[in-house]
C-alpha cells in the first residue's frame, strides 16, 4: 500500500462547503448517532436526495481507528533524495508500460487539458502504484467520524457532503466508496470536494469513476492540473510555473519534486 505520511493536497486544500439552508451540526456535541441524525437532516435542506442519504448514512459508525491515525500523523522528514530514491525505480518500468498501455488516450488528454501522459502516469504511480493500492477504509465512515471529531469537522462536513453528491448524481453507491483512511478515493486519491469538481466521464460511459476507470483517473487528475493553471507546452522543473501546480496537488515540496523527477525519467525512458 502507498505510505502516507502526509496529507495529499487534494486532502489539505478542502474547499469549504457552500449554502446556509439548515443550521450546521455541531461537532462533538451529544452522541454521534444525534450528531448524524442533524446531519442528515442538514443534507436534505442542501438537496441532497432521501436515498441517498439512506444508502450513504443508515447504520453509519464512528471509527475510532481513523481518530487515531488523525491524531498520529507525523510530519513529513524524508529528503528529497531518499522519498525519490524509494519511490521511484521500482515505479519506473511499470510507469514507461503504462505510458505505451494508454498512450492514444493520453494523447486525447494533453490535447483537451494540456497535461503530458508523463505528469499523470507519475502521480498515478506515487499515489497507488497504478491503481493497485486504492485503500480499504469506508469512505463515509471515515469521513463522518472526522466530520464529528471537532479538530476540522468543517473541512470534513463539506467533504462528507460532497461524498453525498457523488452518490446522489450516480458516480458511485457507498460500498463502492473505499479509500484511504482520512476520505481520499479513487486511483489519484481525490477528495469528494475535488472529485466533484475536476472529475470528468472521459471514457463516455455516463459516470465519472476514479476508481475503475483509468481514461476517467488520468482525465480528472489532469482537469484538476489544468484547473489551478497548468500551462500547456512548459515544463514541470522545480522553479517553474508547472512546478507551483504540482506543489497545488501536494504541498509537500519534496513529493512534488519526486513527481516531477519520476515525469521527466518516464519522457526520457526508452
Amino acid at each position: 500500500m502507498t505510505v502516507r505520511l502526509f496529507l495529499p493536497a487534494v486532502a489539505i486544500a478542502m474547499l469549504a462547503l457552500s449554502g446556509t439552508s439548515a443550521p450546521a451540526a455541531s461537532c462533538g456535541s451529544g452522541s454521534f448517532d444525534a450528531w448524524l441524525s442533524e446531519f442528515k437532516t442538514e443534507a436534505a435542506a442542501k438537496g441532497i436526495s432521501q436515498n441517498a442519504i439512506t444508502a450513504a448514512l443508515n447504520g453509519v459508525a464512528l471509527d475510532q481507528g481513523v481518530l487515531s491515525r488523525d491524531r498520529s500523523q507525523k510530519v513529513f522528514s524524508q529528503s528529497f533524495e531518499e522519498f525519490s530514491g524509494r519511490m521511484v525505480p521500482p515505479r519506473l518500468l511499470r510507469g514507461s508500460n503504462m505510458l505505451k498501455q494508454y498512450g492514444s488516450v493520453l494523447s486525447r488528454i494533453e490535447q483537451t487539458y494540456g497535461v503530458p501522459g508523463e505528469v499523470l502516469v507519475a502521480i498515478w504511480g506515487l499515489e497507488t502504484d497504478f491503481g493497485v493500492n486504492t485503500g480499504k477504509f469506508p469512505t463515509i465512515r471515515s469521513l463522518a467520524t472526522l466530520a464529528y471529531d471537532c479538530r476540522r469537522a468543517d473541512e470534513f462536513r463539506g467533504e462528507l457532503m460532497d461524498a453525498l453528491r457523488i452518490v446522489d448524481r450516480g458516480d458511485l453507491s457507498p460500498s463502492e466508496m473505499r479509500g484511504a483512511w482520512a476520505g481520499e478515493i479513487g486511483q489519484t486519491q481525490f477528495m469528494p470536494s475535488s472529485w466533484i469538481k475536476y472529475a470528468v466521464d472521459f471514457d463516455g460511459n455516463g459516470r465519472r469513476d476514479l476508481l475503475h476507470s483509468v481514461p476517467d483517473v488520468l482525465a480528472s487528475t489532469a482537469n484538476y492540473l489544468a484547473g489551478y493553471g497548468w500551462k500547456r507546452g512548459k515544463d514541470w522543473e522545480p522553479g517553474s510555473p508547472n512546478f507551483e501546480v504540482l506543489q497545488q496537488w501536494n504541498k509537500s515540496e519534496v513529493y512534488a519534486k519526486t513527481i516531477a523527477t519520476f515525469a521527466s525519467q518516464l519522457a526520457h525512458a526508452p
